[in-house]
């Protein structure tokens, strides 16, 4: 059975704001979502195993739970089977574990987190702010999204030289801003790519 409603677990505003404008325009028509944020991802990390234990009780066929978490600094390993154990022992089928099978929880790390899926489709960020170099991508430290480190400090000083947030990085703007754009064919990014994947299969439309 395809998922019909999407619980998405994410560490932060931003990445709320970013989905909630992403979304709508990835859904079949008749599907739904909800964007739960945490206060952070220590805060997500300490609290996800009590609320998939809570999900478990009542958990249809029809939804599926979608788990992200910024990798940092982390192992990208060792965080992704802490997430995959937290399903286990609330007693939810994982993605991961499946196979070709049906599954309830799909963990997600961003790598390294939201903002490098911003350079991952710089044609979105120059829809979105058109003041920016074109050619930033074409850069070695930039070229691949995922590889980038400090990806919203790169984000940041980007758009200052753009003449953007000159106070500082607004992250919530930002994420609606560049999401309204965002085309996932484009995308450079393996970790979106793959949050992607995820979405897509939950809802039927995997090719």
């Amino acid at each position: 059975m395809t998922a019909q409603h999407l619980l998405l677990l994410v560490e932060e505003q931003s990445m709320e704001a970013f989905l909630h404008c992403l979304l709508p325009r990835l859904l079949p028509e008749g599907h739904t979502f909800e964007v739960h944020p945490f206060r952070g991802k220590h805060d997500l990390r300490k609290k996800l195993k009590d609320r998939l234990r809570g999900y478990a009780r009542w958990l249809p066929d029809e939804y599926r739970i979608i788990v992200m978490v910024d990798r940092d600094n982390d192992d990208c390993k060792k965080l992704k089977a802490e997430l995959e154990a937290a399903a286990t022992a609330a007693g939810l089928r994982t993605r991961s574990q499946a196979g070709s099978g049906p599954w309830q929880v799909a963990n997600r790390i961003v790598i390294e987190e939201l903002e490098a899926w911003y350079f991952g489709d710089w044609q979105a960020v120059l829809d979105a702010y058109p003041r920016v170099s074109p050619t930033v991508t074409r850069q070695v430290r930039y070229r691949d999204p995922d590889a980038i480190s400090g990806t919203w400090e790169a984000f940041e000083r980007v758009l200052k030289r753009g003449g953007y947030f000159v106070t500082g990085l607004r992250k919530v703007e930002a994420a609606r801003a560049v999401a309204a754009h965002i085309d996932p064919a484009r995308s450079r990014s393996r970790s979106f790519t793959v949050f992607h994947d995820a979405i897509a299969e939950a809802v039927g439309q995997a090719q």
